[in-house]
């Protein structure tokens, strides 16, 4: 079997990708490298993940390399604090490319889509845990190009009968995950400065609640959704189920580092910070056989000791960080 993966250079897609060549499936992995990193590929082969480096709004490109695949997964997209500063350009990689995307692969007989989408799409809980049938309100301009790309793909199963399906992870984080820029987010911030011994930053009260899945549980949900027949035409939440404030996270973050009386500095909240997510999986168990098997101490291990692993000093990794991310490039 042979698929296309966008965003395969990323922090998710680049974890998918091993998933995928792990089953045995061969993968043709899309990245402009504008997050992500060839590195994040090392150690698989040339011939079982070959990378082509493009942009998919070069459709062109996209449609020459649907050929002779079986199945896409999209993942490929820029984020919520990028959202806040370049709105236009996020809708245009988002949403609009998706459904080029989505054109050319039903003129390539492509036969199953993926979309990745995200928990952004839904805003602020209303009630937890969250069921697909949750509303969607979105509060950036990320989230609504997210739910726009979600749209087109259900559009294309209900009006073409096109197999599609529709992932919504919650907020995953593992090894390869950004602290850098406007990708930047809190579990690798907050690590790090733990290590370099510097103070974590809270955005707010900190009383916010993210539902955060660790990168191996996201991808093996999402590589599922393009292999089982019966995800098919469905919408499907991937999370941990478990609801964290940022509070209780960076305390848990400092006694993994090590660090229980880390400093922790409270500044305003950020713009159109979602205040609560906590994922409801019982969609994902049922049509995908979805089940996390990492908590989030554990993952927070194993992401302390793939920082180590790589022998770089946290202070000079820091040197990427961007604290207020969603500011104009400069500001």
């Amino acid at each position: 079997m042979r698929v296309l993966v966008t965003g395969a250079a990323g922090f998710i897609g680049s974890e998918l990708c091993r998933e995928l060549v792990h089953r045995g499936v061969e993968v043709r992995a899309v990245d402009n490298l504008c997050n992500g990193k060839r590195e994040n590929l090392d150690g698989l082969s040339e011939k079982a993940c070959s990378l082509t480096v493009a942009d998919i709004r070069d459709q062109s490109r996209m449609a020459s390399l649907m050929a002779g695949v079986e199945a896409v997964y999209h993942l490929a997209c820029l984020g919520v604090r990028h959202s806040l500063h370049s709105p236009k350009e996020n809708h245009e990689v988002n949403a609009a490319a998706t459904l080029d995307l989505l054109l050319a692969a039903r003129e390539s007989k492509v036969k199953r889509f993926v979309y990745v989408s995200s928990s952004e799409v839904y805003g602020t809980a209303q009630w937890v845990p969250m069921t697909e049938d949750h509303p969607a309100f979105p509060m950036t301009v990320y989230g609504a190009s997210k739910l726009a790309g979600e749209c087109y793909t259900r559009a294309f199963h209900r009006s073409y009968g096109y197999p599609t399906v529709v992932v919504r992870p919650f907020n995953a984080y593992g090894p390869r995950c950004h602290h850098e820029g406007d990708s930047g987010e809190v579990i690798p911030k907050f690590l790090l400065r733990c290590m370099a011994g510097r103070p974590m930053v809270i955005f707010g009260d900190g009383k916010q609640t993210r539902d955060f899945t660790f990168v191996t549980d996201t991808a093996r949900g999402i590589m599922q959704a393009g292999l089982t027949e019966k995800a098919v035409g469905h919408t499907i939440n991937l999370g941990s189920g478990k609801e964290v404030s940022i509070n209780e996270l960076a305390r848990r973050v400092s006694e993994v580092a090590a660090q229980p009386d880390a400093p922790v500095v409270h500044e305003e909240p950020r713009p159109g910070d979602v205040l609560r997510l906590c994922s409801e999986n019982k969609r994902a168990s049922e049509l995908l056989g979805f089940t996390p098997c990492i908590g989030l101490r554990e993952g927070l291990e194993k992401l302390k000791q793939w920082y180590q692993s790589k022998g770089e000093d946290p202070h000079a990794l820091l040197e990427q960080e961007v604290v207020h991310n969603w500011q104009p490039r400069g500001v």
